[in-house]
């Protein structure tokens, strides 16, 4: 496993692929969990990369590496952004739980209704409240949410006590301590690890939005698949992030470049492209003859009520440790009002 003195030998060993910084070139290394050929590497990052080298005239190249190629697992990501091993990362805020507490307003429960606005409303709030303290530490490029959160279960489950001993992949702190005080057993692991997991009986369900599921089978693995209607049981915030010494090195043109397209407008677009995958993938699972659990109103509202201790619990956590917890959930659902009026 790597550790941070690891990471700074590796960011040595790759010194003649590091950032170079000039008035003619500057490559930079994008490090990030999935394949290439799953849909946010695809759609979101890869259009980053092409933007960044069309608008710098191909003077910034963009070295994609998916699937955790320059080592580590996918919690590592934020340390190797920080320590240089990577100069671009994109990875779960939840993967290091506890890290970016502010960051898990955007995760709790029924709280979200659109990934667009949501993402738009995560930025804001990054500026206003986060990026001098949780995301001090490396430059902030996006933030973003995926669309509604689905159970993916091996047993059909349509009612909270259908959890009851269910062992069930969660992907990060908030959503863990929602499954927990429904009565699952939540099992944190990144989203590569969920194929072999379900495949050895490791859990039984995992909770991922539908965009993700081609990419690793689930609709093979699994054949329920739980949904809430207009309503989302969770969603997950997204980090992507640049090393600060290698931004601070970029001549202020090229800076600039970044800077245009990076911000509240990619925010919005990543949500709004990640979300917008959710179809395809669904209409795969109901050709291979999946059971799609599509739950009515009241169901959904008695989901919401045994959710409604988590968000409690959280606000007051917050409080706790020092943050007005109250006034981060009530900004974040402001914003993301006024940019879903939008």
């Amino acid at each position: 496993m790597f550790t941070r003195r690891g990471f700074a030998a590796v960011a040595a060993a790759l010194v003649c692929l590091g950032t170079t910084a000039t008035a003619q070139e500057v490559t930079l290394r994008m490090h990030q969990f999935l394949p290439l050929q799953a849909n946010v590497p695809q759609h979101v990052l890869e259009v980053w990369k092409q933007r960044i080298e069309e608008a710098s005239n191909g003077r910034i190249a963009v070295q994609h590496y998916p699937s955790m190629q320059l080592g580590g697992t996918p919690p590592q990501l934020v340390d190797q952004v920080i320590d240089g091993v990577a100069d671009v990362i994109w990875t779960v805020a939840g993967y290091t739980p506890g890290r970016f507490p502010r960051a898990e307003v955007f995760e709790l429960p029924f709280t979200v209704s659109n990934a667009e606005a949501t993402s738009k409303a995560f930025w804001t709030l990054a500026q206003e409240e986060m990026v001098d303290e949780d995301f001090a530490d490396f430059k902030l490029l996006a933030a973003w949410v995926h669309g509604p959160g689905v159970i993916h279960s091996k047993n059909p489950i349509e009612t909270v006590d259908d959890l009851n001993g269910v062992k069930l992949r969660a992907p990060t702190r908030t959503t863990n301590m929602m499954f927990e005080r429904l009565g699952a057993t939540p099992v944190g692991m990144p989203v590569p690890a969920i194929p072999e997991a379900l495949s050895k009986g490791v859990v039984d369900g995992a909770v991922i939005p539908w965009e993700v599921t081609s990419a690793l089978r689930i609709p093979e693995l699994v054949q329920n698949h739980t949904e809430f209607g207009d309503e989302m049981l969770y969603t997950t915030s997204f980090i992507f992030a640049m090393n600060q010494n290698t931004y601070d090195s970029l001549p202020d043109d090229l800076k600039k470049v970044i800077d245009d397209n990076s911000g509240l407008e990619f925010s919005g677009f990543a949500g709004k492209t990640q979300a917008a995958s959710d179809g395809p993938a669904r209409e795969a699972a109901v050709e291979a003859g999946n059971n799609i659990i599509e739950l009515g109103d009241e169901q959904v509202a008695e989901w919401e009520a045994a959710a409604e201790p988590t968000i409690d619990a959280w606000i007051a956590e917050m409080d706790e440790r020092g943050m007005d917890g109250q006034a981060l959930f009530d900004r974040a659902q402001e914003l993301t009002e006024e940019y879903a009026a939008e």
